[in-house]
């Protein structure tokens, strides 16, 4: 069956008037011929205006034919045909290569694959498991390279990939039930797909980041299990480099310092598993907080917020607030300007050196209804938006925080080794809910920890064992293999534009080998 990719470049079809108004239009050099008198020349020529008729019929046959070809090629003609559909895949996380997990489905995807399903592992590429992998896997075989080697990103891109690939065939999808490997946009899912989610069966401990204190380490230890993510202070002696550490849940930390650096590297078992150093930070957090005294309600909530979010980060806050200018010369890794007058430039030039600037919206403002989309608010009480700054995004800003419509509410602007932020709003009570909102600490601490960040940290995104809610995945059904009446058709395309393209190129040729004969033709005839 025909089908055309752009149906709407049929119009140049029109183009066929073209050569049909000159050949009409052209007329052949007449021949000399002796009369006696003018007189009968006016006649004739008013006769020969009248008699307009097709001259040359097959020469402008072809030059239209070459025109309806041009026009079918840029339509973009393929040939379609049903294409066989295939039993089904079934699509496996890496994560599940270790096969610790599958025991419970295993006999639900070898009935699948007697019965045609194709086992896939739901990575780039989606490549087929071979035999040996699966028969590996069977033997409970940890195989972490092949995870490496097959990371995944999130699940709802791999099976729409999946579905886009597999047109018309029944999915199953074999994942686990943790809620890092889900984010992202939901895009619509097939209706022939099935999604099995595993969950985890224990609770994983890591180490998410280490600062230096005198004579002491204080290490920032997570845990995650399926319903939350918590993280706990622990206090350590500092040991010798090169020594190890043991602390209680998690493997042993080789203290390591190499170029002025401090690191801590977990130690495995297993060689096969990348193990990444964790940085000690060897210096407390710096933060000024300046406020004048229309901000002095704002400066209070900001201020309990940072001290709240001073539980989650490794290193102390060494937080400083003020009614007044704070000296430029004063080291410092934040500065929260909360006031109408500008920010001075000495500060300003500290930015590219590190510093990280946050200024709020100043002036009146302009009413306005929006909900802060963040991770951090997810399933809590919204924070509600309903004032916003007249002031312009600074050019080459990002968004940090955006709300319902995609505008942002914070914007960051990088700038050599530091960055100013913008907030498009206050945390004054008339200006959002900021100020209620149990999630500003998260939110904050997002913005402190910027080594790592928590939220969006390799570490904390690994060992996240938190379940999704069943409610977003599709109602757990197998289609029949053997049933594919209520499959949708699949097909293949093929291009036809190659081969007009050629057929088109030897009509051109055979145009232009007419059009000399007929020229050289007519030459001869009135030469004679």
């Amino acid at each position: 069956m025909l089908t055309l990719t752009n149906p709407s470049a049929l119009l140049a079809l029109l183009g066929l008037l073209v050569p049909l108004a000159i050949h009409l239009w052209n007329r052949r050099p007449g021949r000399e011929v002796a009369v006696g008198s003018l007189r009968w020349l006016a006649a004739g020529a008013n006769r020969r205006l009248r008699n307009l008729r097709l001259e040359q019929v097959s020469l402008l046959l072809l030059r239209a034919i070459l025109l309806a070809g041009l026009a079918g090629a840029l339509a973009g003609p393929q040939w379609r045909q049903p294409r066989p559909a295939g039993r089904g895949q079934v699509l496996v996380s890496p994560e599940l290569a270790d096969g610790s997990r599958l025991a419970a489905v295993r006999p639900t995807l070898d009935s699948l694959r007697r019965r045609g399903y194709v086992l896939r592992w739901l990575a780039a590429g989606l490549p087929a498991i071979t035999p040996a992998e699966w028969q590996a896997d069977s033997l409970g075989h940890h195989n972490y390279l092949l995870i490496n080697k097959l990371n995944t990103i999130s699940y709802w891109a791999r099976i729409q990939q999946a579905a886009d690939t597999f047109a018309g065939q029944p999915l199953y999808a074999v994942t686990p039930a943790a809620l890092s490997g889900l984010g992202g946009a939901h895009p619509a899912l097939p209706a022939n797909l099935t999604w099995q989610t595993l969950p985890a069966r224990t609770a994983t401990t890591w180490l998410q980041a280490a600062a230096a204190s005198p004579g002491s380490l204080r290490l920032l230890v997570g845990q995650s299990d399926e319903k939350q993510t918590t993280f706990r202070a622990v206090r350590v002696s500092q040991p010798q480099p090169g020594t190890t550490l043991t602390v209680a849940g998690l493997p042993p930390l080789r203290y390591e310092v190499a170029g002025g650096r401090a690191n801590l590297r977990p130690i495995s078992t297993d060689s096969s598993q990348a193990q990444h150093p964790v940085p000690v930070q060897a210096a407390a957090l710096r933060v000024m907080l300046y406020a004048t005294a229309g901000y002095a309600e704002e400066a209070r909530y900001l201020r309990a917020a940072l001290r709240a979010a001073e539980v989650g980060l490794a290193a102390p806050l060494a937080l400083t607030v003020s009614a007044t200018p704070p000296d430029p010369a004063a080291a410092a890794d934040w500065l929260f300007w909360l006031s109408d007058s500008p920010v001075p430039a000495a500060w300003r030039r500290q930015v590219p050196r590190g510093l990280r600037l946050w200024q709020e919206a100043t002036g009146p403002g302009v009413a306005d209804t929006a909900t802060l989309a963040t991770a951090a608010t997810a399933g809590a009480t919204p924070i509600l938006l309903t004032r916003r700054g007249r002031q312009p995004m600074p050019a080459g800003s990002q968004p940090r925080w955006a709300d319902g419509r995609g505008r942002p509410v914070l914007a960051e602007l990088m700038q050599g080794q530091g960055a100013a932020y913008q907030l498009t709003t206050r945390l004054n009570p008339a200006w959002s809910t900021f100020a209620d909102s149990p999630a500003l600490p998260a939110l904050l601490l997002d913005l402190l920890a910027t080594n790592p960040q928590l939220g969006t940290d390799t570490r904390l995104t690994a060992h996240d064992q938190r379940r999704l809610d069943p409610a977003q995945l599709p109602a757990s059904r197998i289609q029949s293999a053997t049933n594919s009446n209520t499959q949708p058709a699949a097909y293949q395309l093929t291009d036809l534009r190659p081969w007009l393209v050629l057929a088109l190129a030897f009509l051109f040729g055979l145009e232009r080998w007419l059009a000399q004969r007929r020229a050289a033709t007519s030459s001869l005839s009135t030469s004679v």
